[in-house]
């Protein structure tokens, strides 16, 4: 199924799904110091609502969850703020022209770090007749151990400020990416990726011109065989009133752009 939006046609036959999904078992990715999450069916008294144990008519279940430790979520700038700020709020659109980038982080003393170079570079390597609303970074190495990986107290790579600074420059909203954290894991609460990619200059009395509707969707998979380039980008969200929602970032090739 073919659809033409302005200048550029997309196959909605082939999606590109680059989320994570969301499992109570061991393969599960976990972040920030939590365990995996429970799926479970309810129980009152001796009924069950599971089917396969013959108590019910219906698969029945509890899900306890992070959106930010267990999976791709997608999270406003609620995130940092002292005020209350919903991801279901911020994020009223959900169609966007996407670039895709592979970026390998630099070494900085003990970290790994991206860089505003690398992303300039990247950036600057695609071009295209439609702006670019949602840039996506994968980094390498990117082994499928992704999807399963045990990220607390591992120093993961992260964003520097000035990329961060950079990205929103550029005038991107949505930023995406394969990491638990634009920010470095233990950064003593600077937040610095978060709080330049979003304007924030006081997390206690929120600037006028912090950005409302920007998003940063962390915890993306990317298969190598996906290729760097231009995209359209689907970013479904469940309908949580709350800082971030466990999320389902969707791309499509483009055909003619």
């Amino acid at each position: 199924m073919l659809a033409k939006i302005n200048n550029f046609e997309i196959d909605l036959s082939k999606p590109i799904d680059i989320s994570i999904p969301l499992t109570n078992t061991d393969e599960n990715p976990i972040a920030w110091y939590i365990e995996k999450p429970i799926i479970q069916p309810v129980v009152f008294g001796e009924w069950i609502g599971k089917v396969s144990e013959g108590k019910s008519s219906t698969n029945f279940n509890n899900i306890f969850f992070n959106p930010h430790g267990h999976g791709t979520h997608t999270e406003c700038l609620g995130h940092i703020t002292n005020d209350f700020y919903s991801i279901n709020q911020a994020l009223k659109q959900f169609f966007f022209v996407a670039q895709l980038i592979t970026i390998e982080p630099e070494k900085l003393g003990d970290d790994l770090v991206i860089t505003k170079n690398q992303v300039e570079k990247a950036i600057n390597a695609w071009t295209s007749s439609a702006k670019t609303e949602a840039l996506i970074i994968r980094t390498i190495p990117n082994q499928k151990e992704k999807k399963s990986r045990k990220y607390s107290n591992t120093n993961p790579p992260y964003v520097s400020e000035e990329a961060a600074i950079f990205i929103r420059e550029s005038e991107i909203q949505h930023l995406l990416i394969d990491l638990p954290s634009v920010d470095k894991e233990h950064d003593e609460g600077k937040l610095l990726a978060h709080k330049a990619f979003w304007n924030v200059k006081d997390t206690l009395h929120l600037n006028s011109d912090a950005r409302l509707n920007a998003t940063i969707t962390e915890m993306i998979f990317v298969p190598n065989e996906i290729a760097d380039g231009n995209y359209l980008l689907n970013l479904q969200i469940a309908s949580f009133e709350n800082d971030a929602s466990p999320s389902k970032p969707i791309l499509y090739s483009v055909l003619f752009f």
